[in-house]
């Protein structure tokens, strides 16, 4: 690979890095907006999502945007493996794959959740479907499920690093100990009642924090990295 073709590369890579830390970064303040109300019950958490029915089609909308970004990043980040060194083409393989399918699942997640929206337009939402709809994407958008897929993620863009040194060696590091973070997180599956109001449960603001602060610094880092590198 020659040279500008390498930093055309690096350079696609990074702005879709970017772009992707700033609809994150747009993405989470609207999970703050969601009036409190227990998980369990669909009557109260139908009249909220109702209240905040368009920060939930917008917060959707991004995520999409998000999406996209992510699978060109993974692409790109998965090139520039392969192009350092042609013995590692299965870790920058294995890296595009876990990205797949950690969007894919997020994806399920999204759909969940604009359904329960959708079910309080009628202006006669049924509290079993909400609830129901609102415990299924729980685990995979902010929980065990999207912690071990991005976990992988990660574990495999540090160990690609690594052994090819398309990165500085900190960023490795970096990339493991937000992989370490992620699965922190996964346990919080076993601890009780789900709690948007508590810290460490299926639903609480802390795997929240750990499982998505840690990777967002990566994915910055990295991005500037590739754009000045």
């Amino acid at each position: 690979m020659n040279d500008s073709s390498e930093r055309r590369m690096r350079r696609m890579t990074g702005v879709f890095g970017l772009l992707s830390v700033a609809l994150w970064l747009a993405i989470f303040p609207l999970y703050v907006m969601q009036p409190p109300a227990s998980l369990y019950d669909g009557a109260a958490t139908a009249e909220a999502l109702s209240t905040i029915r368009n920060v939930v089609f917008t917060r959707i909308l991004l995520g999409l945007g998000l999406y996209v970004t992510l699978l060109v990043f993974a692409v790109g980040f998965r090139e520039l493996i392969r192009r350092a060194n042609a013995e590692c083409e299965w870790i920058g393989t294995l890296s595009l794959a876990a990205m797949a399918v950690w969007l894919g699942v997020t994806l399920v997640a999204n759909g969940l959740e604009g359904g329960a929206a959708l079910d309080t337009l009628g202006g006669a939402a049924d509290p079993s479907v909400v609830r129901a709809l609102t415990m299924g994407y729980l685990l995979i958008y902010n929980g065990a499920v999207a912690f071990v897929v991005t976990a992988l993620f990660l574990a495999v863009a540090g160990h690609a690093t690594l052994a090819t040194g398309i990165l500085p060696r900190w960023t490795a590091w970096l990339a493991l100990a937000a992989a370490v973070s992620c699965v922190v997180a996964i346990p919080a599956l076993y601890a009780g009642p789900a709690d948007a109001a508590g810290f460490y449960n299926p639903g609480g603001w802390g795997p929240a924090i750990v499982a998505n602060f840690p990777p967002l610094l990566w994915f910055l880092a990295v991005s500037i990295l590739l754009l000045r590198r």
